[in-house]
């Protein structure tokens, strides 16, 4: 039976979607999810190609995050000038809009409110959180807010070091409560961002705005709370945010580095405040949990692991998961560069590399702990403010100075040290090492000042 327009159509759009994602993964293997299987090619109309994502969180990240690299691949695989924008309706592909505006659309569900600095990445979702004994409790909590907001643990206050999945614990939430409820007003900000909101609207007497902002909220989401220590003026404001927000029966959810009553100059009616609910601690994870989390992740990116490579790696690195997510990226790197698979071999190749770009005595290179610890006191900034979101050029042209030194002086890739630096995208670190190496040439000042640090990291001891 001859086949229909509509088939061959079909046929031919699938074809355009798999060499464009066939090229992806050849060239741009670390934005890869196995869900870009999912994507639809909506329609060609001249110069602009139209991709069909029906799941908001990731219709949002795409265009937020993925629009070059996705413009890159349907300009190799079809040979013309053309763009791409993400779309979540078909009924809205034919008529193309400049690839520059699809950059930076807003989530479509437009009574949830979102910090511009905190999208959503769909990585984080319960679906991909691996479960054990250190993150066993803050992982049923977690469930329970999502899926009982406001009545099953609030506030919720989870707490533990870098890299152990706090973040992806209040993403998980947010999402959740989204696909239960896509009109849901959630608020979800960083402390730091939070602190500066208020602080702008104070100057511009914007109070009311501010406070109808964050009151009416269905849930307040706030990322490292532990930054309100020694800020009197905004935990006055915040006291009273918390207390509309709870008497309102809306749900809390923080997350910090320490626990309620570990953080210092913390008013002591917060700390009770905050200690009213859950408390769940993140703990390092075991060898056991390690494994998994290596096999979760080598999953989302359609990574084939021998049993032996996540059980090596795991026995290696053992502090924190974004420790393990680097590893998996210079194995990835490694595989993809030589052409081959991945293989025991080939993991302790890379990550005898890693350790050389680290810093080994025979690379004789700083590591990027030395170049932090180098600029922190060189600056005389606290190491929570480098890691912070904080954007304050007292603090950002020093983060951006560490970033600069990690790519001259290290082997590690752009999204590795982005990793290094509170989970930063690869495009951030790009332009920390663009504007440093232009502004050293133009400011005498600054480039004896980025002198001085590398003496200071040469006279350390191997």
């Amino acid at each position: 039976m001859p086949r229909t327009n509509d088939q061959r159509s079909n046929g031919q759009a699938h074809e355009l979607r798999d060499k464009v994602l066939g090229y992806l993964r050849m060239h741009h293997g670390e934005i890869c999810r196995h869900w870009f299987d999912q994507i639809e090619v909506a329609g060609v109309d001249g110069a602009m190609m139209s991709l069909l994502v029906e799941e908001p969180v990731r219709l949002s990240y795409l265009q937020r995050c993925c629009v070059p690299q996705f413009t890159e691949a349907a300009q190799a695989v079809t040979g013309r000038l053309i763009g791409v924008r993400f779309v979540g309706d078909r009924a809205a592909a034919p008529a193309p809009t400049p690839v520059a505006s699809t950059a930076t659309a807003p989530m479509p569900t437009a009574e949830a409110m979102f910090d511009e600095q905190l999208l959503l990445s769909p990585d984080y979702v319960f679906e991909t959180f691996v479960v054990g004994p250190n993150n066993r409790l803050a992982h049923a909590a977690a469930q329970a807010v999502a899926t009982k907001p406001g009545r099953a643990y609030n506030p919720f206050f989870v707490h533990g070091g870098v890299g152990l999945g706090k973040t992806h614990l209040l993403q998980a939430v947010c999402q959740s409560m989204l696909r239960a409820n896509p009109q849901a007003r959630i608020a979800y900000i960083s402390c730091s961002t939070f602190m500066d909101l208020f602080h702008e609207a104070v100057r511009a007497g914007r109070m009311q705005e501010f406070r109808h902002r964050f009151r009416n909220a269905d849930m307040l989401v706030i990322d490292d709370i532990h930054f309100l220590s020694k800020h009197e003026q905004t935990q006055e404001e915040f006291f009273h945010t918390f207390n509309a927000l709870y008497q309102a029966g809306r749900q809390i959810v923080l997350s910090s580095d320490a626990a309620p009553g570990d953080i210092p100059d913390l008013e002591e009616r917060l700390v009770s405040r905050f200690n009213c609910g859950l408390v769940a601690r993140i703990d390092k994870p075991a060898y056991e949990t390690r494994v998994a989390i290596l096999k979760a992740k080598a999953a989302l990116h359609d990574l084939q692991l021998p049993d032996d490579v996540p059980a090596y790696v795991a026995a290696r690195i053992d502090s924190n998961i974004r420790e393990l997510e680097g590893a998996l990226t210079r194995l990835r790197g490694l595989a993809m560069a030589n052409g081959v698979p991945i293989t025991l071999d080939l993991a302790k190749q890379a990550l005898n590399e890693g350790r050389a770009a680290q810093g080994s005595e025979a690379a004789g290179q700083p590591t990027i702990q030395q170049i932090i610890e180098a600029v922190t006191r060189y600056y005389d900034i606290k190491l929570s403010d480098l890691m912070s979101k904080r954007r304050h050029k007292s603090v950002a042209l020093p983060r951006q100075i560490c970033m600069w030194l990690a790519r001259k002086h290290t082997r590690f890739s752009l999204e590795e040290i982005g990793g290094y630096f509170g989970g930063r995208d690869h495009t951030t670190v790009m332009h920390a090492v663009r504007t440093v190496g232009s502004k050293t040439q133009a400011d005498e000042a600054l480039n004896g000042d980025v002198v001085r640090i590398e003496q200071m990291l040469a006279r350390q001891p191997d």
